[in-house]
């Protein structure tokens, strides 16, 4: 008999915390032959996400995920087998009330946000005793093998390396969204909350003697990208050209879609959760805009996650990326991190399919949260 799993999510930044959400609960199914309802209290930021997908259905059908409309009247339901609260969420009081009635009282766990701190390998796992009388426990995605490890597809790795190799298939793909780079044009992708030293690297990129074809999925980081081209109201199909750079808006694309544009550029700038992690498996380098904390407490995520990855890379380099990522993440001005990290762009393209493969190396999120469930039954 399948399992059955609810997985609970608010939106707090827009489309990360449901990205990550919908990729388990697809996964689930998928792979694991999981019943899955996926409950979220904002389906608008879900349909930008799943394009077809109604806003206003109060239930609806998607990739074999019952996605349902999370609504502040909460009227309770059959709790499922497994029970997830995603990322700091709080599940309804009556709902709690209808696990602990249930015969076989159901797995609660909650889902944390990825960080690369060593706390969290002692943490990962671990029960805690409710006040209703059920146990939660806290399951941590993370970098190392005592964590519950990154969402990943089967065979993700190996679909990405075919699609590196078949130059026609990504032609095709940058075709179908008006992407039409001049010969030689390195692709970089944006996608990023706002940033006041934006305009400095967009000057570094029009000055660079290499041709840079930028691709900025339409969001937060529209606005500053049109104060440094001096025009307003950019939309998708947007196209604009100053000196060596050419600027181009794309439309929010599904999740698949995403994926490739990672892989056909050679280096991306991502935000919050999951577009970090779907750029680790593109193999491509990257900046990290983390999703900012008012009491700084994402300095400490993002210099726990540098420390790792840089492991093995020579110390010019290493300190290289790290001005990098500390300049953006602080808004500072980045003419001369990124005219010093250029010098070391092939060591870094190196670097990132490396760490790629040796993070493929250990179980997915999705399989980890399934042993867990059987190994505690």
């Amino acid at each position: 008999m399948k399992a059955s799993w609810d997985i609970f999510c608010t939106v707090v930044d827009n489309f990360g915390d449901v990205g990550v959400t919908f990729r388990l609960a697809r996964q689930l199914v998928a792979e694991h032959d999981m019943n899955v309802r996926l409950w979220i209290d904002d389906l608008s930021a879900f349909a930008r996400l799943c394009p077809g997908a109604d806003a206003e259905a109060p239930q609806q059908w998607c990739d074999g995920v019952r996605v349902c409309f999370w609504p502040k009247d909460w009227q309770p339901v059959e709790p499922a087998d497994v029970v997830i609260e995603a990322f700091g969420c709080h599940l309804p009081p009556a709902q709690i009330d209808a696990m602990k009635a249930r015969s076989q009282r159901p797995l609660w766990l909650n889902l944390e946000y990825l960080s690369a701190e060593e706390w969290v390998t002692g943490c990962h796992g671990l029960p805690s005793l409710q006040s209703s009388g059920i146990q939660k426990f806290f399951f941590f995605p993370g970098f190392r093998d005592t964590t519950g490890g990154l969402l990943r597809e089967a065979g993700l790795i190996e679909r990405r390396h075919g699609f590196e190799q078949d130059p026609a298939a990504q032609r095709r793909f940058l075709a179908t969204l008006g992407i039409d780079p001049q010969p030689g044009a390195r692709l970089i992708s944006l996608f990023a909350y706002e940033h006041e030293g934006l305009g400095s690297w967009l000057t570094c990129l029009a000055q660079d003697q290499q041709p840079t074809h930028l691709l900025v999925p339409e969001g937060r980081i529209i606005g500053d990208v049109e104060r440094w081209l001096g025009v307003g109201g950019l939309e998708p199909g947007a196209l604009h050209a100053r000196d060596h750079l050419t600027i181009q808006v794309l439309p929010f694309v599904r999740q698949e879609d995403y994926d490739l544009l990672l892989w056909c550029c050679a280096f991306n700038v991502v935000r919050g959760e999951d577009s970090f992690v779907r750029a680790q498996w593109a193999g491509r380098p990257l900046i990290w805009h983390i999703y900012e904390q008012d009491d700084d407490a994402h300095w400490a995520k993002l210099d726990a996650f540098l420390e790792l990855y840089l492991a093995g890379l020579p110390d010019e380099t290493g300190q290289a990326l790290t001005h990098v990522w500390r300049d953006w993440n602080a808004g500072h001005d980045m003419t001369q991190c990124w005219n010093t990290l250029k010098k070391h762009w092939g060591e870094l393209t190196s670097h990132a399919e490396r760490w790629c493969l040796e993070q493929a190396l250990q179980d997915d999120l999705t399989t980890a949260l399934v042993r867990f469930y059987r190994n505690w039954l």
